[in-house]
């Protein structure tokens, strides 16, 4: 495969095991924690009590993992690693996530996602179900953070005849 090569469903085979790119930076603050704390009903001290945070382990509040996890679908897409001749994709789940380590908010940290293709089964239609690893790093903590193999089916974009 060539460097720069265009992600395409139409040559997914020659991806698989591959690296398809990485996110931008994304900031992530206490405000976000706190709302996120509310949406998912998981309101808890050790998340969005500071105060309380300050006599943990940790020493602050941390950020929910399923919170980074939520951010799968945005790291994917503002990167630029959708199939180009692809598009309606479908979010179809997860296969594995790992929570590797804590992730201590402070001022505010930052989040990006380096995404490889593992797999790629074909289904009717020229249809795919892809499966990317996404290692999640913070900056600053040396390694991944999270761990997380996430599940798209895609459509072919539709060609003009």
């Amino acid at each position: 495969m060539k460097e720069k090569a265009v992600f395409k469903l139409s040559a997914v085979d020659q991806w698989i095991g591959h690296p398809l790119g990485s996110s931008d930076w994304v900031f992530i603050d206490q405000t976000q924690v706190n709302i996120f704390g509310e949406i998912s009903r998981w309101r808890t001290p050790g998340h969005c009590d500071p105060e309380y945070a300050k006599t943990t382990p940790y020493g602050g509040t941390l950020i929910h993992g399923f919170h980074v996890v939520s951010l799968l679908s945005h790291f994917f897409q503002a990167s630029g690693c959708w199939p180009e001749d692809g598009h309606n994709p479908l979010n179809y789940g997860l296969d594995k996530v790992r929570i590797l380590k804590p992730m201590v908010i402070g001022d505010g940290i930052r989040l990006r996602s380096h995404m490889t293709l593992l797999e790629a089964v074909p289904k009717a239609r020229s249809e795919y179900l892809l499966k990317v690893a996404h290692d999640i790093e913070v900056e600053g903590i040396e390694g991944s953070a999270v761990y997380a193999e996430y599940l798209t089916y895609w459509h072919p974009k539709k060609t003009a005849d």
